[in-house]
């Protein structure tokens, strides 16, 4: 075998559970069903901790209490998304960004006791900034870079 070759176990495909294939880079490809659990987390442990930090940060410079849902928002994003709000602490103090991966749906809102610095030019730009790296597929990154614009605009006089 040369330098730089891999040796590659081959995997009959007749063995494999319904719903996995094996790609043409070999690599090994499962769908799950509706209702079952991942197996792993969609996002790293660094990420993670990057939102958490990002979310801190921006809750403290700009006196929100900013959050984040990721989830279906149903027929109306709007209407889903200041649903989860009134879950989160404080809500009256709060902003969301909520977003719906499947429908592709921003929706962000403000509680009452922040709406006029968290108004709808500040979420515009959180939403402009969130969309470069969305459409990547950097879910995570986009959420950042609305949470640093937004909190920038929003601070306190």
């Amino acid at each position: 075998m040369a330098s730089g070759d891999h040796a590659v176990a081959a995997v009959d495909p007749a063995s494999l559970p319904v719903g996995t294939v094996v790609t043409n880079s070999g690599r090994i490809s499962a769908a799950r069903l509706p209702g079952d659990a991942p197996t792993t987390p969609p996002f790293s442990k660094d990420e993670l901790i990057g939102l958490d930090d990002a979310l801190k940060d921006a809750s403290e410079k700009a006196e929100v209490r900013f959050s984040v849902y990721i989830g279906d928002l149903g027929d109306d994003p709007v209407a889903g998304a200041r649903a989860q709000l009134s879950n989160a602490p404080e809500p009256a103090h709060g902003a969301l960004i909520a977003v719906s991966p499947n429908s592709k749906d921003i929706a962000i809102v403000s509680g009452s006791a922040v709406a006029g610095r968290v108004n709808d030019r500040v979420a515009q730009l959180g939403v402009t900034a969130a969309v470069p790296a969305f459409r990547n597929g950097e879910l995570i990154d986009g959420l950042i870079a609305a949470l640093r614009v937004m909190a920038t605009a929003a601070v306190a006089p």
